[in-house]
């Protein structure tokens, strides 16, 4: 049974982890092209370092996931329990 609501487009899902990753990048640059500003540099990392490693976390997840659903003979049976 799937959630009601709007999904993402698969692409899009698929490249959120590297959009993350990305952001977080572009966040650490802007954090040490803004050294002359302390406190808002110390912000901008930060919040890049929590977004880059956010997003290779989901990346990782999602990996571990779609692994471990290979290694049953029927994938489905594993969302079969959260029903319950």
């Amino acid at each position: 049974m799937e959630r009601p609501g709007r999904h993402l487009s698969r692409p899009l899902y698929e490249g959120l982890p590297w959009i993350y990753m990305a952001s977080g990048v572009l966040a650490l640059a802007g954090s040490y092209w803004l050294a002359a500003h302390a406190g808002v540099s110390l912000i901008v990392g930060l919040a890049g370092l929590v977004v880059l490693i956010g997003g290779f976390v989901v990346l990782l997840r999602r990996r571990d996931y779609r692994e471990l659903r290979s290694h049953y003979s029927n994938p489905d049976s594993l969302t079969d329990q959260d029903k319950n």
